[in-house]
């Protein structure tokens, strides 16, 4: 919250977007799909340990309702030492660095896993953060959780990202997220925030379903 001008610290003060509607209907989701999910994420958490050696999930700082960095659970889809691989190939390929500044992704990164780009392409990664949605710290349906040096990127659309929870899925992943620029993805997730509605959640949690089985709408 350090970064964020007076205004915008002041229109965060209220509610996150949906109120008490939204939040129920978040914890019913997440709750249910937990426990349809686990016998999937008991199997991933092994393959990972036994494919890598490593940990199995990992977490990130993101940007949350009304400025509060959380740490947004993923299943770990990178190598162990991801940064410094990262660091090595942009310097040997520095055509490559325009996109990674970009967009904060790479096409072929060579930091993720054979097992990684499965659970990415299907999606598998992001179940952890349903504990996120039953924390508090991120609603099923909602804008891409951003990490803080994105917030500047989000521009007039910034107090739009801080009234509400980031999502596990939302207008990006139903848009086709991976092949989305920068300032589209802003948009939608602007769009979102000005016409949202449980019935609008309900339909982008239905077309989920279908998103995620295609592998080229997928991350």
């Amino acid at each position: 919250m350090a970064d964020l001008s007076p205004s915008l610290r002041a229109g965060t003060t209220n509610p996150p977007l949906g109120g008490i509607s939204k939040r129920f209907m978040d914890l019913v989701v997440a709750i249910s799909a937990l426990v349809m999910a686990a016998p999937v994420m008991i199997v991933v958490a092994l393959l990972i340990r036994i494919t890598t050696g490593g940990p199995a999930m990992f977490s990130h700082s993101r940007v949350g309702f009304g400025g509060k960095p959380f740490n947004c659970y993923k299943f770990r889809t990178m190598v162990a030492n991801s940064d410094e691989v990262l660091k090595a190939y942009l310097e040997a390929n520095p055509q490559v660095t325009a996109e990674w500044e970009e967009t904060h992704k790479i096409r072929d990164d060579p930091r993720v896993t054979s097992l990684g780009w499965i659970l990415r392409k299907s999606s598998l990664d992001e179940l952890p953060q349903l504990f996120n949605v039953i924390r508090g710290d991120m609603s099923c349906v909602g804008p891409r959780p951003i990490v803080k040096d994105e917030l500047k990127r989000y521009g007039d659309h910034l107090e739009e990202y801080l009234r509400t929870r980031p999502g596990v899925t939302g207008l990006w992943q139903v848009s086709g997220r991976s092949s989305m620029d920068y300032p589209s993805r802003v948009a939608l997730d602007s769009q979102y925030v000005r016409n949202w509605s449980i019935w609008l959640d309900l339909a982008i949690l239905f077309r989920t379903v279908f998103a995620v089985m295609r592998f080229d709408r997928a991350s």
